[in-house]
């Protein structure tokens, strides 16, 4: 396939992405044809999946079937606060949850049609309970078992509850 190698940063929205089918498209903000984001371009950029509406910048390059995204540079990340639509969060203060320790946690399973899963933090072996609408606010639409994340996990009515789901680099450079 060949490609014309000046590649060049965009900013969009994800038009659909789809983990299983291994791609999706991004909304280029200026208009245009319909950018390619392949599954592997989005892992290496740490994530596994990336929700619809979702603003996102990356490096694109043309190639004979069109515009392709050939790296993630930036992924629209949801304010630390308390999600709207969970009730355990109601009673938390927004200071006290957006100052809770990142940590890098490891995806037990998640089940997005049920809408929640369960993560541990890495050498703890504690179930953190992952939300969808936590999900939502970071920017992601699902999470693989095993999948590597960053978390602030902070003590609900029924245990461990994340309250924030990053990158997993993110524990490392942020924390």
């Amino acid at each position: 396939m060949e490609t014309d190698t000046e590649a060049y940063a965009v900013g969009g929205h994800v038009k659909w992405f789809d983990p299983t089918k291994g791609f999706g498209f991004i909304l280029a903000e200026d208009g245009g044809a319909d950018i390619l984001l392949h599954a592997n371009v989005l892992r290496n950029f740490g994530q596994s999946s990336v929700a619809d509406g979702t603003g996102i910048e990356v490096m694109v390059v043309r190639t004979e079937r069109g515009l392709q995204a050939i790296e993630v540079l930036s992924v629209e990340q949801g304010a630390a606060h308390a999600p709207s639509g969970l009730s355990d969060f109601a009673e938390f203060d927004a200071e006290k949850l957006a100052n809770a320790p990142i940590q890098p946690a490891r995806v037990k399973w998640f089940d997005k049609a049920k809408g929640f899963g369960f993560a541990n933090v890495f050498g703890d072996s504690a179930d953190v309970f992952v939300h969808i609408e936590v999900l939502r606010l970071a920017g992601l639409a699902d999470l693989l078992p095993g999948e590597a994340i960053a978390l602030r996990a902070v003590e609900g009515k029924r245990g461990l509850m994340a309250a924030e789901v990053l990158p997993w680099e993110s524990a490392v450079s942020r924390s």
